[in-house]
């Protein structure tokens, strides 16, 4: 017997599909809920297979999509209420603005589906074209590859590790798939259609499940000899640029980087624009430094340095590196920059009522882009500030690869939410992805290191005050995605939709 929709429930269908995207909210970090994620893709799947509509395919997709974005990304608005009394009334229109804009990446794979008919060939065109639209979100519009489907599934190591194979996009083919295979039983409750379904489930995850044991059981200890101490001093975002507490915030630093224990570190890390002084020429404050760093250490801290390019000064968010004799060895300047945080899209032709706003926003300079350094006593070290550690394949200098990096960031802006959380699982993702230890300071939010597999050691939750001791675990020397990007992934997706389409076409004849 089939289970059909009637048409009397037409209407509905763009209700259910936004319920259903506020359900898969609850796959992401710090829930974890997968099942959430079963019921919300299989019911979009299950309504995507009752119509061969174009038009009302693609507005289930929309509304599923805007529901999905919207709650997805929610903590983004926090951001507005660190200073809401000029910024608070802009909350509901970044909520509005992040639905609207990204549901028309969940519209494209279900007006995909109203192309063809066989649900097999719906349900295999639907994955491949949803995870073609993560691949486009890190690049259109200088990207946000936020909450890749793959993404929720990081609190399952075993999981994790075929992103060493095809990255984070393998690991969301193999969700979306998994997820929406449901509807496919939803739509048609035959006997014969629930067993199919449960061999694709094992296929998928049972596969997912044997390589990654196996990669596991293979892996080696990493344990290397380079101490590194990580500083996570949770100050408030309200008084993080106060310049009545900058004083009291470098003292705080300071006194926690400077915690005696039994083996002192090579390394001592801070979080993105830490230091409340520019450093460059300020000999007080590196000579304070200096007092308190051993004398073989490095400190690698986040600051707003001022760079002469374009005929002008201009600022920076950058990482510098400083020796225990208070000397500065070396910057590295954040590349990809975030919109509308670090500088304005098209700034002159915005409307007159949003200008204050654009206004009070600066205009950083850009760096390079990845870089890998080489300091006295440290492995070959790369480095990525907060925002840039969400692109994948994006993070280190192909031409002459880190063994390690280190993720500065400040995620204080966005409070008790669950922003923090879904930022520390990019990280997990990069690490295996290119098979390097990542260490992470947050000024606030979650602090620690994870090794080439994706194991944590010495986290640091969120408002934790305190430092966190590690030796270094070493790089395992490179993976298949290191070395091939984005190509395994992309070309399973094209390779899966060209299936579809061409049993579409078979079919037919």
């Amino acid at each position: 017997m089939q289970c059909k929709i009637t048409e009397a429930a037409t209407k509905y269908y763009k209700t259910t599909a936004f319920v259903a995207g506020w359900l898969s909210v609850g796959i992401f970090a710090p829930y974890f809920q997968q099942w959430c994620g079963f019921l919300a893709f299989g019911w979009l799947l299950r309504l995507l297979l009752s119509t061969q509509s174009i038009k009302r395919a693609a507005a289930i997709g929309y509304w599923f999509g805007f529901a999905h974005f919207a709650g997805g990304f929610s903590w983004v608005g926090n951001a507005l209420l660190v200073d809401a009394d000029r910024f608070g009334w802009l909350y509901p229109i970044a909520l509005v603005a992040a639905g609207g804009f990204f549901g028309a990446f969940a519209a494209v794979p279900a007006a995909v589906c109203a192309m063809l008919q066989d649900k097999w060939n719906k349900w295999l065109a639907f994955g491949a074209v949803w995870v073609l639209g993560e691949w486009g979100r890190s690049f259109i519009l200088t990207g946000f590859p936020w909450n890749l489907l793959g993404y929720s599934w990081a609190n399952e190591i075993w999981f994790l590790q075929s992103a060493a194979v095809g990255g984070a996009y393998l690991v969301s083919l193999s969700a979306v798939l998994g997820y929406s295979l449901v509807g496919i039983w939803m739509a048609d409750c035959r006997r014969r259609i629930l067993l199919q379904v449960m061999l694709g489930m094992a296929i998928i995850f049972g596969g997912n499940y044997l390589w990654g044991q196996i990669r596991l059981r293979g892996a080696e200890d990493l344990q290397g000899e380079t101490r590194v101490r990580i500083v996570q001093p949770s100050i408030p975002q309200t008084m993080k640029w106060s310049k009545q507490a900058a004083e009291d915030n470098w003292q705080k630093y300071l006194q926690l980087s400077a915690s005696k224990t039994d083996e002192a570190p090579q390394a001592i890390v801070w979080g993105e624009t830490a230091s409340p002084f520019g450093l460059e020429d300020d000999e007080v404050h590196l000579h304070e430094l200096a007092e308190i760093l051993p004398k073989q250490a490095i400190l690698l801290t986040g600051v707003v340095s001022y760079q002469y390019n374009d005929g002008r000064y201009r600022p920076h968010n950058s990482m510098v590196m400083i020796d225990g004799e208070g000397q500065i060895r070396g910057y590295y300047h954040k590349a990809h920059l975030v919109p509308f945080g670090e500088y304005v899209p098209l700034r002159k032709y915005l409307p007159e009522f949003v200008r204050p706003v654009a206004n009070a926003i600066g205009e950083f300079g850009r760096g390079q882009g990845a870089e890998s350094f080489e300091l006295v006593g440290l492995p070959k070290m790369g480095a990525a500030i907060c925002y840039e550690i969400i692109f994948p394949h994006q993070v280190v200098d192909e031409k002459n690869r880190p063994e390690w990096l280190v993720n500065l960031t400040n995620d204080g802006w966005y409070g008790v939410s669950s922003g923090p959380y879904q930022h520390w699982v990019a990280a997990k993702f990069r690490a295996v992805e290119e098979g390097i230890t990542i260490v992470r300071a947050a000024n606030n939010g979650i602090s620690g290191m994870i090794d080439a597999y994706g194991r944590e050691k010495g986290v640091m939750p969120l408002n934790y005050v305190g430092i966190s001791d590690v030796n270094l675990s070493k790089s395992i020397g490179g993976t298949t995605y290191g070395r091939l990007g984005n190509l395994i992934s992309i070309t399973l997706c094209l390779i899966l939709l060209a299936v579809g389409v061409i049993r579409e076409k078979i079919k037919l004849k």
